[in-house]
């Protein structure tokens, strides 16, 4: 800590009563980074963990219609800190709770950055296993005050196989390695179309293009997600697909890549 006031860098400072604190990012949006980040959680729950998910996109949260929640949270009068919405046995929290759905976040860097300071260490968790940290695409002020002031066990990286998204997905890697945040792996999502008619495979976004990434960057390549309508459908209804279907094979991927995660955060 005073190695760090001395360069004048704030001290990190670990989320109370939280035991592992992971990032989901991405690089580039619309790569389906917070469905990822909520199946993570949910499916991380599913193996007996107590589980939160903090929504940090200030300007886009998608948490709540994801999670299925809506209404602003209350407060303990005690000590004035947010208490999170639950829903699926997970505990949520978001800029979208105190704000309405079509309204939009007009602010500038000092407002945003107060906002992310009270979600960060402002809201009563209480005692969790694992906080997934749904965090805003790039590599702006965001990313860099979370990795800067909060004890970050790891981060997970999101990307397509796309080549543009690629090259995102690879300046948010190098990014979260120059902070000495530990990446956990990276995950390829809408890797495959399958028709559900013929059963045809297609390759919309291109073929293993995280895999590449994965060896260039010698970090771990966490799984693949496939694009499917299901994931997409219920994502968009509050029902994501590992509670909706949780013994699908696409929830059965979120699975794996949480058990993968789950792992490596207890040899930490």
């Amino acid at each position: 800590m005073e190695e760090r006031m001395r360069h004048g860098l704030p001290a990190k400072r670990s989320i109370r009563g939280v035991k592992h604190v992971i990032a989901v990012a991405s690089g580039k949006g619309g790569v389906g980074k917070s469905t990822t980040a909520v199946n993570l959680a949910l499916a991380a729950s599913s193996f007996r963990k107590r589980v939160g998910i903090l929504d940090a996109d200030i300007f886009g949260p998608s948490v709540p219609r994801l999670m299925n929640l809506k209404g602003e949270p209350n407060i303990n009068e005690q000590n004035g800190n947010l208490i999170p919405l639950v829903n699926y046995g997970v505990k949520a929290m978001s800029m979208g709770f105190m704000v309405g759905e079509d309204s939009p976040i007009v602010w500038r860097g000092l407002m945003v950055m107060k906002a992310l300071q009270q979600l960060l260490h402002r809201v009563q968790w209480d005692e969790l296993d694992l906080l997934v940290i749904d965090m805003p695409p790039g590599t702006g002020d965001t990313q860099l005050t979370i990795s800067q002031q909060v004890e970050l066990s790891g981060v997970v990286i999101v990307s397509t196989p796309q080549d543009i998204a690629l090259i995102d997905a690879k300046k948010g890697a190098n990014m979260f390695s120059k902070v000495n945040i530990p990446i956990l792996g990276i995950v390829q999502n809408m890797s495959i179309f399958v028709c559900p008619n013929c059963q045809h495979q297609t390759h919309i976004f291109g073929k293993d293009g995280v895999i590449k990434i994965a060896k260039d960057l010698n970090i771990d390549f966490l799984g693949d997600i496939p694009l499917d309508i299901n994931i997409c459908n219920l994502s968009d209804i509050g029902n994501p697909i590992v509670v909706a279907k949780p013994d699908s094979i696409y929830a059965k991927y979120y699975k794996d890549i949480a058990l993968k995660v789950i792992t490596k955060l207890e040899t930490l």
